[in-house]
């Protein structure tokens, strides 16, 4: 996993070199659930960031010019999954894709298109907050000196619209592939550990029910992509082993 990540970091930083000034440089991730695709887009957003310090301390000072950005602020609240026709059904599949708000999210890669210019604002997106199990607006700040972006999320690279139209916006495309084994038992042990489901047989009924079968659409329907990063245990480059936030599952 290592050798992959230093590929794309330096094949990142590469691209960034060559950016114009007006312009932001969108990387999509997706993956099916457990794939490590969390884990993969904020490890480059971090070392795309110690890069340019290495590079540009005199200038940098500090500030970041690369953010990973979660596609899990767009989830719809709970409220709107119990505002929907059967939801009991809404609120057992949450995290499939008809349980997010696309439109608001290619809104948000829209204005992150639009050319950079010194009246450029900065940008706010919605950030899921795991304590209240729901999305909270704008708590997410993209300045305009943020010019690397690499938004993650299980659709992006969905052939249905809104998110198809979101990739098509996007620099590159990047799928994290892992077998359903492997996927399997990384969700049974998230999904215990989070106090999502009591105990591991409970748990596999969340991940077979709903994790999988979400997981296979996004195979099905899977566009065209620049690379496909092949997921493997490695502990080396576990969250907790890189300083990085675990990857929560929504409930």
């Amino acid at each position: 996993m290592e050798e992959q990540l230093d590929r794309l970091v330096k094949k990142t930083w590469e691209k960034y070199q060559k950016l114009p000034k007006s312009r932001r440089l969108l990387i999509g991730v997706s993956g099916i659930p457990g794939s490590g695709k969390t884990t993969l887009a904020a490890l480059v957003a971090s070392r795309i960031n110690d890069l340019y310090h290495e590079t540009s301390p005199a200038v940098s000072q500090g500030n970041a010019i690369a953010a990973f950005i979660p596609m899990d602020g767009y989830h719809l609240t709970r409220a709107q999954l119990s505002a929907m026709p059967d939801p009991t059904l809404a609120h057992a599949r949450r995290g499939a894709a008809f349980t997010f708000d696309g439109e608001s999210f290619l809104a948000l890669v829209k204005r992150l298109r639009e050319p950079l210019c010194p009246e450029t604002g900065t940008i706010f997106a919605p950030q899921f907050d795991h304590a209240v199990k729901d999305p909270v607006a704008d708590a997410i700040s993209i300045a305009p000196q943020t010019r690397v972006l690499i938004l993650e999320g299980n659709y992006l690279s969905l052939g249905s619209e809104p998110w198809r139209s979101a990739g098509e916006l996007m620099d590159e495309l990047w799928f994290v592939d892992v077998d359903e084994e492997t996927a399997t038992r990384r969700l049974v042990h998230r999904h215990v550990k989070a106090g999502i489901a009591q105990d591991e047989g409970d748990a596999r009924k969340r991940v077979e029910g709903n994790d999988l079968v979400n997981g296979r659409e996004i195979i099905k329907e899977r566009v065209q992509v620049h690379e496909v990063i092949q997921s493997k245990e490695d502990e080396s480059w576990a969250p907790e082993k890189q300083g990085l936030r675990k990857e929560n599952e929504v409930v």
